[in-house]
Order: C-alpha cells, then sequence, then structure tokens
C-alpha cells in the first residue's frame, strides 16, 4: 500500500546516505526524542523570545517543534528548510539541516546541525555534512554553500573547514549571553567538485522532490 504521506510530501521519501551515516528527513513523531536529546551547547536562534511561565528544558523544547512546524508550514520552492534526523548505528545521534533563500535566483545553501556529545569526535559529523553537501551541488545544482558558527565553536569551524570551506568575513549577533562574533565561511561548487567528495554521498527518492527544492526535473 502507498504512504500516503510520501505520495502527498515526497520530501519524507528522501534519504541520504555517507559512509555509515544515514540522514532521513524529520517527521513530527521524532520530535519528543529530538527535544529529548538535543545537547545544552546547542543554542537556538537568541532573538526567539523565551516564554516567561517556562523553564529552560521547556523552552527549547517547544523550539524544537516549532521550528519544525515553521519550516514545514512556510515551504515554497523558493525558499525553504529541510531538517535531517541523523542515523548512525541504528540510532538517531542529531540532526543536520540544509536551507536557502530564493535558491531559484541565489542557488545558495546555508546549514546547521547538532550532535550527542556522546558520539562527537568520530567523523560524524563531517559525514553528515558531507551528505548535504553532496545533495545541494551534485543534485540541486547549488552554486554555493554558506555556514557560520560562533568564534568558540571549534567542532563547527573545523567540521567546515574541513571540507574546504574559506572565510567569508565576521559579524557580531546578540545571545543569551550578550553580543558574540560570529564566523561565517563558504564552499563554491568549483571547490566542492574539485574535492572529490560527491563520490561518497548516496541519494535516493529525489526524483519526485526536485520541483519542491526549486529544480527542474532533468526531463524538462
Amino acid at each position: 500500500m502507498t504512504d500516503e504521506p510520501f505520495a502527498t510530501w515526497p520530501l519524507f521519501g528522501l534519504r541520504l546516505r555517507c559512509g555509515g551515516t544515514t540522514l532521513r528527513p524529520v517527521r513530527e513523531r521524532d520530535l519528543a526524542h529530538l527535544a529529548a536529546i538535543q545537547p545544552d551547547d546547542y543554542e537556538h536562534d537568541p532573538r526567539v523570545e523565551v516564554l516567561p511561565w517556562m523553564d529552560v528544558r521547556q523552552h527549547r523544547t517547544r523550539l524544537v517543534h516549532q521550528e519544525y512546524w515553521r519550516s514545514m508550514g512556510t515551504w515554497s520552492p523558493a525558499s525553504w528548510c529541510l531538517g535531517f534526523a541523523v542515523e548512525h548505528e541504528g540510532a538517531v545521534v542529531g540532526v543536520q539541516s540544509i536551507e536557502a533563500d530564493d535558491y531559484p535566483s541565489l542557488r545558495t545553501v546555508d546549514s546547521g546541525s547538532w550532535l550527542v556529545p556522546g558520539v562527537r569526535g568520530r567523523g560524524i559529523g563531517v559525514a553528515m555534512r558531507t551528505a548535504v553537501l553532496g545533495l545541494a551541488f551534485d543534485h540541486l545544482a547549488a552554486r554555493a554553500a554558506i555556514t557560520s558558527a560562533v568564534r568558540d565553536n571549534h567542532a563547527s569551524l573545523g567540521v567546515s573547514r574541513h571540507l574546504g570551506y574559506q572565510d567569508n568575513g565576521v559579524s557580531l549577533t546578540a545571545s543569551g549571553s550578550g553580543v558574540v562574533e560570529l564566523v561565517h565561511l563558504r564552499l563554491t561548487a568549483e571547490e566542492w567538485r574539485a574535492s572529490g567528495r560527491g563520490a561518497d554521498v548516496d541519494v535516493d527518492g529525489l526524483e519526485q522532490c526536485l520541483r519542491w527544492f526549486g529544480v527542474a526535473p532533468a526531463d524538462e
């Protein structure tokens, strides 16, 4: 029998694989578990209103749900954000997102991610970022990928530089702990192709999703 959600929302059928890591789109049934395992050092958008009757854990749980609902409810082929549940050795260990604004014109993607502490330092952060870069550059015709991290987020910056991103300036932003400096990085399609990393990525279930990403199928 056909899975009805896949028929009406084909993005749920998308799968990315890199090494022993599999990425699948987050679904609503994942949200409670993701909220429970999301590490405390992952910083949500500091501009989001803190509701005074919620403690820190309730606030973070609310944001996990609302960020998912917002991305699904506002999706368009021009501007989109897709969060992937990251699976390693049969367990969900994190989230990797990829997003774009005005994608048909700019062909630029941004990314964000988090991993549970117990699996850090094992190459999973590199694998999950490689997977979404392979999707963007090799299947969605992206021209560039950008990313940002606070200066002391050495893990995120290390993954980016390992994959060939180049420094692209700095900026200041407000956070719950005050003003912080964001480091911006950028990777071009030419740099990605020269790295040869696309050969490490397998993508399944994409054909029916292309229009949802603002990309015309090859037969059009």
